[in-house]
C-alpha cells in the first residue's frame, strides 16, 4: 500500500472539490480524507495502490468544472493510521 499528500492551490473552495475528491477516490478504492486548509487551498491524502493514487492526481490536476487549479503539491508520506474509507473533513 501506497500513501501520499497532495495540496491544491487555486480556486478549489466553494466548488465541491472535496466531495468530488471523494468521489473520484472512493471509484478507485482509495481511502483517505480531503479537508480545507485556512491559506484557501484542500488537502487530499490517499491510501492504496499506486496506480489508483497516479489516477487520482491526473483529476487533481482539473477537479470538478467549477474548480481553476493553479498548482499541486505532491508528497510521499507513511501509510500508517489508514483510514477505513475516504472522508471530507
Amino acid at each position: 500500500m501506497k500513501a501520499a499528500r497532495f495540496v491544491v492551490r487555486g480556486k478549489v473552495q466553494g466548488v465541491f472539490f472535496r466531495a468530488s475528491a471523494r468521489e473520484q477516490a472512493m471509484a478507485l478504492d482509495l481511502t483517505g480524507y480531503a479537508r480545507n486548509l485556512v491559506d484557501g487551498s484542500v488537502e487530499v491524502v490517499v491510501y492504496g495502490e499506486a496506480s489508483a493514487i497516479d489516477r487520482l492526481e491526473t483529476w487533481l490536476r482539473d477537479g470538478p468544472d467549477a474548480a481553476e487549479v493553479d498548482q499541486l503539491y505532491r508528497e510521499e508520506i507513511g501509510a500508517h493510521d489508514v483510514p477505513a474509507e475516504f472522508l471530507v473533513k
